[in-house]
């Protein structure tokens, strides 16, 4: 099971007519932001949920079903509207009230249940047993991974080419992606010694990859100290955008194989992110939409002189009441 960069361009030919080409911000000389925040249902996530339906051809009767922290679930119901079929989404009770009223005004049938994404998956994936539903996961499917890629596919051609990605993980989907769609090449050991660890500016031909993840939810980071994919506990600001308790096998398949370097940040740096976004560039973020400028901003990555970096915003479902004097 594996994503091709072929694959990525065949889910943007696929998807085209329903997702929108989001602008890129040149903030500063070499600086820019990707805003997939203004992406439809407010989340890069809507790439992903087209290419799974319309690749899966005949629907069944029972129409599609997803598990969610709220954004994957938001996407696959507002394709599920946008293409007449029924959807069916099941969210842990770190959901949002926001997201949670989206999902409603979208026409999903909404089941709230479990503590964490991992625990709704798993009411999930008995109820697909049980109605024949077209599973659409919200990280760990082929067609999920190559729909998210468009958007490295629109970056590079938006801006010519960057030195340097920057994105956040959560169930590591939209990073695998981008690394395909933006064609961060492979490569083995990077410089720290560690599988799947670049020190290094990218490899030959390819731009590097920043993997940018909360402190209290570090999927890929202990993925990559253990050599595949472990649980980690759930927690923090951004839990309900990125709180897979374990990173999806093709994304450790393809973020390892990228030399993706592993940051992490804390919940301070991704509230001040997500504050500065607002106060200074007037884009509204989640906390998750934020976790990748956060990197920079705190200093956890320090781009080299001259080095054309893009941040990945990548979500703005939040109650935007909360962004006045830099709440939390």
């Amino acid at each position: 099971m594996t994503v091709s960069y072929e694959d990525v361009v065949s889910a943007a030919e696929r998807i085209g007519g329903h997702v929108l080409r989001t602008p890129v911000l040149e903030i500063a000389p070499g600086r820019f932001l990707k805003l997939e925040q203004l992406q439809h249902s407010g989340s890069f996530k809507v790439r992903g949920a087209f290419n799974r339906i319309l690749s899966a051809g005949e629907l069944p009767e029972d129409g599609v079903i997803a598990a969610s922290g709220g954004n994957h679930g938001l996407a696959v119901a507002y394709a599920a509207r946008a293409l007449g079929v029924r959807a069916e989404i099941f969210v842990p009770e770190v959901t949002s009230p926001v997201k949670l009223a989206g999902l409603r005004a979208l026409g999903a049938h909404v089941t709230q249940t479990g503590a964490i994404y991992s625990e709704a998956a798993e009411a999930a994936a008995k109820r697909a047993a049980e109605t024949g539903a077209l599973k659409v996961h919200a990280y760990d499917q082929p067609e999920v991974v190559a729909g998210q890629g468009t958007t490295g596919l629109e970056l590079m051609a938006q801006t010519g080419g960057v030195d340097t990605v920057v994105a956040a993980v959560g169930g590591g989907g939209f990073a695998a992606g981008v690394a395909v769609g933006a064609r961060i090449l492979t490569g083995s050991t990077g410089s720290s010694g560690v599988p799947g660890h670049s020190g290094a500016a990218g490899f030959a031909g390819g731009p590097k990859l920043v993997a940018v993840e909360p402190e209290r939810i570090p999927t890929l980071h202990e993925a990559l100290k253990a050599g595949g994919p472990v649980p980690v506990e759930v927690g923090g600001v951004a839990a309900d955008a990125l709180g897979a308790s374990r990173l999806g096998d093709l994304a450790y398949d393809i973020l390892s194989r990228a030399g993706a370097l592993s940051v992490l940040v804390t919940d301070d740096a991704i509230v001040a992110a997500r504050r500065t976004l607002w106060e200074e560039h007037h884009l509204v973020a989640e906390h998750a939409g934020a976790t990748a400028y956060a990197a920079l901003l705190s200093g956890v990555y320090v781009p080299e002189p001259g080095e054309r970096v893009a941040v990945l915003v990548c979500g703005a479902n939040t109650d935007t009441a909360t962004l006045a004097h830099g709440q939390g």
